[in-house]
C-alpha cells in the first residue's frame, strides 16, 4: 500500500534518513563480499546483502512517486541509479513527472526502450505530453501509435501549445453533462465511474456541440432536489473560463485571486477542449519560484547537485565570465585613484561599506520590481512613479545610514570631512543603485527578456563600480 504524502518535511527527511542508512549498509556488505573469501562468509554476506536490498525494496514501495522522487534527487548519482532500479516499475512513469528537469535525463538513459514505452504507456495524455521532449523520439512514435485515436489527438494538441501557456498545462480528464437532464440522472451516471478525476469541485455543463453552457458545481447538485434539471441549478453567467492561448502565469494569478479549483479550457467557438485545475497551477508557481531564483544567481536551468562537473560549468560559466569582466573593471577604477589610497589609507578599509551597501539595496529593489513585473502590477504609466518611489527611499536611507556611519567614521578617525565623504558617497550610490533596480529589470522586460535573468549579478556590478568611484572621487574632491 502506498503512503501518502508526508504532512511536513520531517517525516519528509526521515525517509530520506532511512534510505541513506540502508544504502550505507549495502554498500558495507559489498565491501565485506569483496575483502571475504571462504564460503560460509560469502553465503552470510550474500544473506545480508539480499535483507538489506529487500528493506530497501520494501521501504520504496510505500513511498508515494513524488516522495521516491526527492529522494531520486537528494542521492548521489551512483546510489541514484540503485534506488532507481529498485522501484516497481508501475511507478516510474509517475517518478519521472516528478523529479527535476535536471534529473530525469540521468533516469531516462539507464532505461531500455520496453521500460521507457511500458513507463509512457501509463501516463494520461497531458502527463505524457510533458514527458514528450525528454523521451526518445522512436519511443514516442510507439507510444502514440499505441494509443487509441482521441488520446493520441490530446497528446498531439497539449505539445502543440508553448509551454507557458494554458494549453500546454490543461488535461482531458473532466465530467461533463447536458443542461435538459435532471440532477437525478446526473447521479446514476456519476455512480457508473470507479472514481471521479482529481480536484474535481463542478461538472462542466455543455450541449450537443460540446459547447459552455455552464457549470454545475458539487454542492448545488447535493443540496437540491434530485428531480430538478441541471438548468434550474448551474451557474451560466461569470463562469472563469480559459482559452488554451492564455498566459499561464495570468492563469495562475486567477487561480489564486478567485480561490479556484478547476477551470473549463475553451476554444474560440466556446466548445469545452479540456481543464485546468489547482494541482497544474500550483506546479507552475513552483516551478516559476524556482526559475526566478536561478536566475537572479545567473542560472540558465535547473542544476543537478550531482551532475558531471562539465554540465555544471557550462550552466554557469556565462554569468561567471560577466562578473569577471565586472570585477576587473571595478579594480581599474580603484586603481585610478591608486595615489589617494595612498596618501589616505583609510580609504582602503572604508570603500567596501559603500560598495555592499549599494548591493544590497540595489538587489531590494530589483526583488520588489522583479516580483511586482510577475504579478503584472508594473505598466507602462507606473515606472515614473516607481522610480521617484524608490529614490525617495534610497535618499532617506542613504542620508540616515550614512549619517551613522560618518559618525562612526569620524569617531574612529578624528576626520570630520572623511565622515561627510561617507555620508555624500553612501547616498549617492544608494541613489544610483535604486535607479539601477527599477531600470535594469524594465529594460530586459522591454526587450523581451527575463527580467529577472542576472539580475543580481548586474546590479553587484555596477554598485561595486559606482560605489567605488563616488567615493574615492569624492575623497580625492575634497580631502587630497
Amino acid at each position: 500500500m502506498t503512503e501518502p504524502m508526508p504532512r511536513d518535511s520531517d517525516v519528509l527527511q526521515r525517509h530520506l534518513r532511512d534510505i541513506r542508512e540502508l544504502l550505507s549498509r549495502q554498500r558495507l556488505v559489498e565491501d565485506l563480499m569483496h575483502r571475504q573469501h571462504s564460503s560460509h562468509q560469502d553465503l552470510v554476506d550474500s544473506i545480508t546483502h539480499r535483507q538489506t536490498i529487500g528493506w530497501l525494496k520494501r521501504k520504496l514501495d510505500r513511498l508515494h512517486p513524488a516522495d521516491i522522487a526527492y529522494i531520486l534527487e537528494a542521492l548521489p548519482r551512483d546510489q541514484r541509479q540503485l534506488v532507481w532500479d529498485l522501484v516497481r516499475s508501475d511507478k516510474d512513469g509517475e517518478i519521472l513527472l516528478e523529479v527535476s528537469d535536471a534529473v530525469r535525463p540521468s533516469l531516462i538513459e539507464t532505461m531500455d526502450s520496453a521500460e521507457i514505452r511500458a513507463a509512457a504507456e501509463s501516463l494520461d495524455a497531458d502527463e505524457l505530453a510533458d514527458l514528450a521532449l525528454d523521451l526518445p523520439p522512436e519511443v514516442m512514435e510507439d507510444v502514440l501509435e499505441a494509443l487509441d485515436h482521441e488520446e493520441r489527438e490530446h497528446v498531439r494538441a497539449a505539445m502543440s501549445y508553448p509551454e507557458d501557456t494554458v494549453g500546454a498545462l490543461m488535461d482531458f480528464d473532466m465530467v461533463t453533462v447536458r443542461e435538459d437532464v435532471t440532477l437525478e440522472v446526473v447521479l446514476r451516471y456519476l455512480r457508473r465511474f470507479d472514481e471521479l478525476p482529481d480536484h474535481t469541485d463542478k461538472l462542466i455543463v455543455v450541449d450537443r456541440e460540446e459547447r459552455l453552457r455552464g457549470v454545475l458545481t458539487l454542492e448545488s447538485l447535493l443540496i437540491n432536489e434530485p428531480e430538478r434539471l441541471v438548468s434550474e441549478v448551474m451557474k451560466s453567467k461569470s463562469v472563469v473560463t480559459f482559452a488554451p492561448e492564455d498566459d499561464a502565469d495570468e492563469a495562475a494569478a486567477a487561480f489564486e485571486r478567485y480561490d479556484l479549483i478547476s477551470v473549463p479550457v475553451i476554444d474560440a467557438e466556446r466548445r469545452v477542449i479540456g481543464r485546468v485545475t489547482v494541482a497544474d497551477m500550483v506546479d507552475r508557481i513552483r516551478e516559476e519560484s524556482e526559475a526566478e531564483i536561478l536566475s537572479h544567481a545567473g542560472l540558465r536551468e535547473e542544476e543537478d547537485i550531482f551532475a558531471p562537473v562539465m554540465r555544471s560549468v557550462r550552466n554557469r560559466w556565462a554569468w561567471l565570465a560577466i562578473n569577471l569582466v565586472t570585477a576587473f573593471v571595478a579594480s581599474r577604477v580603484i586603481d585610478l585613484f591608486e595615489d589617494s589610497i595612498a596618501q589616505l589609507v583609510a580609504l582602503a578599509a572604508l570603500m567596501p561599506i559603500v560598495a555592499g551597501i549599494g548591493g544590497n539595496a540595489g538587489n531590494q529593489t530589483i526583488t520588489m520590481i522583479v516580483r511586482a513585473i510577475a504579478i503584472g502590477q508594473v505598466g507602462p504609466s507606473a515606472v515614473w512613479r516607481l522610480l521617484g518611489k524608490e529614490v525617495g527611499v534610497a535618499l532617506i536611507n542613504g542620508v540616515v545610514w550614512g549619517g551613522v556611519i560618518g559618525g562612526v567614521v569620524w569617531w574612529l578617525y578624528g576626520n570630520l570631512e572623511l565622515g561627510l565623504v561617507m555620508i555624500g558617497a553612501m547616498t549617492l550610490n544608494l541613489l544610483l543603485a535604486a535607479t539601477a533596480g527599477v531600470v535594469i529589470p524594465l529594460i530586459r522586460q522591454r526587450l523581451g527578456r527575463d527580467p529577472a535573468l542576472g539580475s543580481s549579478v548586474m546590479i553587484t556590478a555596477l554598485t561595486d563600480s559606482g560605489g567605488f568611484f563616488i567615493f574615492l572621487g569624492l575623497a580625492t574632491l575634497f580631502l587630497l
